[in-house]
């Protein structure tokens, strides 16, 4: 992943001293321009590449014969959201043009896990929606491999609209939402706490920057095997297991000697899709 691929450029030329990153210049992906505004919308491409209208007719009034309801019962206001790629195709980001997760991430791998936020059971009522993740300030969808964008960015804008006019906290119950994995706590050895500071500070901004993240499942000092869950876009993405090996990986073996390696922590239906595939 480009992100991880600045990463790792930067930890073989850093000193084994564990410093606060420096300030580079980034190249930015450009985002396709949405505009949305009120009611049903419709998806009209437009000739230059990078940019894309999202326009859509006014509300129906209460004298109109049809009246206008969303899945959150409000009216919507008018909103840009933008879209940006990430290296797995299934996978695209959503910026609403507001924050999303105060604090951490959230990942959704399926239906039944959405149903403590209203914002990831809408995306997931719909069809060809097979992943959800919130980032600090984007939302990334993941979609079936038979399911086509051009059908599927409408509804999403539209959801992701209804939700933002609709007032509704991101998830029914505030202690629901993703627990700080990497929080360094009193009884953590100094390699945890090490491994912890590495994966927030360099090595989870890189991966957001692809739209996803990792999670911190835990670390085996008889063995020095990390474990850490993929989420969002690098999720299900082909070169995850790259980015595992080639980038974390190597990163947290440079600055922490107590680490021998990284295991990948399945969800229950990759664990699933992983098993039938080498059935297969």
């Amino acid at each position: 992943m480009k992100g991880l691929g600045r990463l790792i450029r930067r930890a073989v030329s850093n000193s084994k001293q564990f410093t606060q990153p420096s300030t580079t210049t980034t190249t930015t992906i450009p985002r396709r321009l949405i505009h949305a505004s009120s009611s049903t919308a419709s998806y009209h491409p437009s000739p230059n590449s990078t940019t894309t209208l999202l326009r859509s007719s006014p509300i129906p009034s209460s004298h109109s014969p049809t009246k206008w309801a969303g899945p959150f019962s409000g009216q919507r206001r008018n909103m840009f959201i933008q879209t940006q790629s990430t290296p797995n195709p299934s996978s695209l980001m959503f910026y609403p043009g507001k924050p999303v997760m105060d604090v951490g991430s959230s990942d959704f791998p399926h239906a039944r896990a959405a149903m403590t936020s209203p914002l990831a059971k809408a995306l997931f009522g719909i069809d060809g929606i097979t992943r959800v993740f919130f980032g600090s300030d984007f939302v990334t969808v993941t979609k079936s491999e038979d399911a086509s964008w051009d059908f599927l960015k409408p509804e999403i804008f539209a959801a992701i609209m209804d939700f933002y006019s609709s007032g509704q906290p991101l998830f029914l119950d505030s202690q629901t939402a993703a627990a700080m994995d990497t929080a360094i706590h009193e009884d953590d050895s100094e390699t945890v706490a090490m491994i912890k500071e590495l994966l927030e500070t360099r090595i989870r901004p890189a991966v957001q920057d692809d739209g996803g993240d990792i999670e911190y499942c835990g670390f085996d000092p008889e063995t020095g095997v990390v474990k850490l869950r993929m989420q969002g876009a690098c999720s299900g993405c082909p070169s995850s297991s790259v980015t595992l090996k080639s980038g974390i990986e190597n990163m947290l073996m440079h600055y922490v000697p107590e680490v021998k390696g990284v295991e990948q922590e399945l969800d229950d239906d990759d664990g699933d899709a992983a098993l039938s595939a080498q059935m297969e």
